[in-house]
């Protein structure tokens, strides 16, 4: 066996560990299709001294498993008696044995501490000594160890508009530099290089978070960057939602009722150096008032696209050896932001695929509308040349009008038409000038250059335009998540292929340090996408360390009453079922139950524990009618925003909280509030059954499901079954019946959809549902001619997903609506978890369906799973190719009649054998399987 890939749970990055416990995980690939994990060992070291070849053995000094006789893979917790040192590089390596006594080792893993002590054991502490000097004795802890505290000084300009830090360094020239290490912080937003060179491939660190509570910073590996004579480290900080700057433009938080507040009002940067030498010292550099500052060329930084950038005020070289920097003043000591200094745990943020124009428009002499031909989230980059002065307007839509010009279709959204715009002012060099956003970005399908021209210098150009600056080159780059992509999925069928590319790039372009549900107008926490689409974005991005950063989030933004609002961070403070809606605030209990069912990690379980007791004692007072939930948005998204089914979906959302926290209860080994919470749930079923569950209507021969919108009429809709079938609230003996109701209504409705954004999910789910299985409902539904209907969104030339079931929609990237997504890879391609982590996974192969052809893959926590499906034409025969991960178990599921006539498994060289053939149910051990099935 081979370890192939090595991590540690929660974290993406690992340079700025801290915390004293964490917890690994490892994926193997066995080239014998028989060969299991037995026992596995892990060992920390201090020191990677002496290893003479990437497998070589470290010496554990820090940590040591022992052999432990075991097959897990995941949430192996490391503990070190003493805690980590801070400020450290650690080695870690797992070997493993297999059942014969094999062993194997990982390569050598790494990473690097912060000051781990600093949140545990020592007490808070401002980190701004400069200001207050006379504190030393109030805070002897902290200067009677110094090595465990952070040091450096909050620093700025005093200002809030974008500001350059620089600091030159003179390093001893008698001591070989062995790494150099970064920690910084600059908000709301920042740009960190060294000697020219950016520090990293980041933008828009560090993530967002409620900056009263919690500021992340990010740490960076500079040793490739760093020189024997004179290192010049810059710092280029911008407003971000810390210090929102609305300017003339367009800023959602402030829209309508100006209800943002400033988290601060001066933007502030620190940073601490850390240079280990080859002879073992270290020396830490920190901001402090010998930094240099001054204003940035970027006069305004609108996080929603809208900077202005003057060139003609960009000091060259600025950032780099050898500047000269009498002019700049020195930084000020700045009180700072009143939060925590956090690591960023999740990926950060970076720029992907690369969009250049499919077409472009000129709309009247200097403007020019280019077409990407794909909405995403971008940030843009330009070349222009002109005479210096010269300002050249860029506009981002991501619809346009008649004419082809930048357009808002929501008249209520008119100020984001034209209110959202950069401005770019040219140096006049005479060579081309590049502008792209420091510190925003948006969704964008078409891009607007005004006061340029892209062929002024042609024979049909006017004489005014021939004066105006030449366009050289438009391109974007889609900004998202750095998180590792994870899933692909084709077909034989175009229409639900561009479906399956319209929800994979809404779903990435909402994507950052938390889940957006729309990068454009909005770019807010809504916490309800992050639970509806976590099974659907798993196969999207590695998403674990994102929820993990979210649910820090969630306790930042918690209330002192348990209430759990909608939005986290809260940057726009929002009021009634906006503020208050379970179907949002369950965020807080279902987030810890998906992370340990798709990544198999219980790690966030011991600090979310008692913010969900909170939260359910909370909604314990907003009980009606002994244990229903009724004061929320309902299925919000509905006929655009129709709040209906509250007492359906929000009692249901209530009782599968209830549900989670047992299940953590259980966990952590508290074993009566285990058994609290699992008899409060079953209250909650009870009275749910009692007043929602109709067994004696006249009006239809079934049990069915009622809703109570209207008191005394007995409705029967396809999402009131589906909630109650989804969260198990259907006693067994009315399931058949239930299920019945819930076609019956779909067939009445001519299968169209009638669910807003909450329903449609457990719409879809139900229809994927073993006994119901129809996927020809699911397709009829999306290929409705008329809304709601996701094939019109597309038919209308759509690349990704509209807000509402609308054809002129305010914004045209929005996720909510994409749960559908998880139905091509659990129904289409077949691929459903069992186990925690796809431990053991069910394959139930589309042999109902159209689709004579399905490719996807998944890359679980275990490995890839592969799946290949392909009817043969003819004979009525289906191939069936299969990879199951090393440490996993495959089921595969048949339909009634249908069987296997052969086949095969077999790994890289380690031999195979037969599958058993035969119908029912087949178990598919590890490695390719490849198999005919006869329906």
């Amino acid at each position: 066996m081979e370890v192939t890939r090595c991590g540690i749970h929660g974290f993406h990055e690992a340079i700025g560990i801290d915390t004293n416990q964490i917890r690994f995980f490892w994926v193997l690939e066995a080239h014998n299709t028989q060969a299991k994990q037995a026992a596995y060992r892990v060992v920390v070291s201090s020191s990677k001294s002496d290893l003479d070849s990437p497998r070589a053995s470290l010496h554990p000094d820090s940590w040591d498993s022992g052999r432990v006789e075991s097959d897990a893979q995941r949430n192996v917790i490391c503990k070190p008696e003493a805690g980590f040192k801070s400020t450290t590089a650690y080695y870690w390596q797992v070997t493993v044995w297999d059942q014969e006594g094999h062993s194997s080792k990982s390569a050598v893993n790494e990473l690097y501490t912060s000051y781990p002590r600093s949140s545990g054991l020592l007490p808070p502490y401002s980190m701004n000594q400069t200001y207050m000097p006379h504190t030393s004795l109030i805070f002897r802890t902290w200067f009677d160890n110094e090595a465990d505290r952070w040091k450096a000084v909050w620093i700025g300009n005093g200002g809030d508009k974008p500001i350059y830090l620089r600091k030159s360094i003179q390093p001893p020239s008698s001591k070989p530099v062995e790494r150099v290490i970064i920690f910084a912080s600059g908000l709301g937003h920042f740009n960190l290089s060294v000697n020219g060179q950016p520090a990293s491939t980041h933008v828009l660190d560090p993530g967002w978070t409620n900056y009263h509570r919690t500021v992340q910073f990010v740490g960076y590996d500079v040793t490739a960057n760093w020189t024997t004579e004179e290192n010049v480290v810059g710092a280029h900080v911008g407003n971000g939602f810390y210090a929102g700057d609305k300017g003339d433009r367009f800023f959602w938080p402030m829209y309508e009722d100006n209800t943002y507040v400033r988290y601060g009002n001066e933007l502030c940067f620190f940073a601490e150096i850390h240079v280990h030498y080859t002879d073992g010292s270290h020396e830490t550099i920190i901001s402090d008032p010998t930094w240099k500052v001054r204003n940035s060329a970027t006069t305004l930084a609108n996080i929603y696209a809208s900077e202005d950038h003057d060139r003609r005020l960009y000091p060259v070289g600025w950032d780099s050896p050898g500047y000269e920097d009498s002019s700049w003043g020195p930084a000020k000591p700045l009180t700072g932001p009143r939060g925590k200094l956090r690591y960023q745990s999740q990926p950060p943020i970076i720029l992907h695929n690369t969009f250049t124009p499919v077409r472009s428009q000129t709309l009247r002499p200097g403007v020019t509308m280019f077409d990407l031909g794909q909405n995403s989230s971008i940030m843009t980059r330009v070349e222009i040349s002109g005479l210096a002065g010269s300002e050249i307007i860029i506009r981002f839509s991501e619809t346009i009008d008649d004419n082809g010009a930048v357009f808002m279709p929501d008249p209520l959204f008119k100020e984001f038409e034209q209110g959202v715009y950069t401005k770019f002012i040219l140096a006049g060099t005479g060579e081309p000038e590049t502008w792209t956003p420091d510190f925003s970005f948006t969704s964008a399908r078409y891009i607007q250059i005004e006061g340029a021209s892209v062929n002024h210098s042609s024979s049909s150009s006017s004489s005014s335009s021939s004066t105006l600056p030449t366009i050289h080159s438009v391109s974007t780059q889609h900004t998202s998540s750095a998180a590792r992509i994870l899933g692909s999925i084709k077909t034989d069928k175009d229409d639900v292929n561009a479906l399956i590319n319209a929800c994979y790039w809404s779903f990435s372009s909402n994507i950052f340090s938390y889940h957006t549900d729309c990068p454009q107008i909005e770019k807010f926490g809504w916490l309800e996408v992050t639970s509806l689409l976590a099974p659907a974005t798993q196969y999207i991005r590695d998403m674990e360390s994102v929820y993990s950063k979210i649910l820090d989030d969630i306790i930042d933004t918690q209330e002192s009453n348990g209430l759990v609002p909608t939005m986290a961070p809260e940057i726009r403070y929002m009021c009634g079922p906006l503020h208050d809606t379970i179907t949002w605030g369950c965020a807080i209990a279902f987030l810890p139950e998906l992370i340990k069912r798709y990544y198999g990690s219980t790690e966030v379980f011991a600090k979310i524990y008692q913010p969900c007791i909170r939260y359910m004692e909370y909604m314990k007072t907003k009980e009606r009618h002994g244990g229903l939930i009724e004061h929320g948005l309902g299925d919000w998204g509905r006929d655009i925003a129709f709040g209906n089914h509250q007492a359906n979906i929000e009692t249901a959302v209530y009782y599968r909280c209830l549900c989670n926290v047992a299940l953590m209860a259980k966990e952590l080994g508290h074993t009566e509030d285990e058994a609290k919470f699992s008899a409060w749930a079953e209250r909650i079923y009870k009275v749910y059954n009692q007043h929602l569950l109709i067994t004696d209507s006249q009006e239809r021969p079934y049990t069915f499901y009622t809703s109570l919108d209207e008191p005394g009429k007995h409705d029967c809709t396809m999402v009131a079954q589906a909630m109650a079938l989804q969260f198990n609230l259907v006693p067994r003996e009315h399931r058949k019946d239930v299920i019945k109701a819930f076609l019956t209504d779909i067939s009445k409705s001519g299968n169209r959809i009638q669910a807003g954004e909450i329903g449609l999910k457990y719409l879809w789910n139900t229809l994927s549902e073993p006994d119901v299985d129809r996927p020809d409902i699911v397709l009829a539904m999306a290929r409705q001619e008329e809304h709601p209907s996701y094939m019109r969104f597309l038919r209308r030339g759509e690349t990704t997903l509209l807000e509402f079931w609308q054809d002129m929609c305010r914004s045209k990237c929005h996720d909510m609506l994409g749960t559908i997504y998880e139905w091509f890879y659990s129904a289409v391609l077949g691929v459903e978890p069992v186990g925690d982590a796809y431990r053991t996974w069910r394959l139930r192969p589309p042999f109902k369906s159209e689709f004579g052809f399905v490719q996807g893959e998944v890359d679980c926590p275990y490995g890839m799973i592969r799946v290949r499906f392909e009817r043969r034409s003819g004979d009525g025969r289906v191939e069936l190719e299969v990879r199951v991960p090393t440490s996993t178990v495959c089921t595969l599921v048949l339909p009634e009649g249908a069987r296997v006539v052969e086949g095969l498994s077999g790994g890289g060289g380690g031999g195979g054998g037969g599958i058993e053939t035969g119908s029912g149910d087949i178990a598919l051990g590890q490695g390719m399987c490849r198999l005919m099935i006869v329906l």
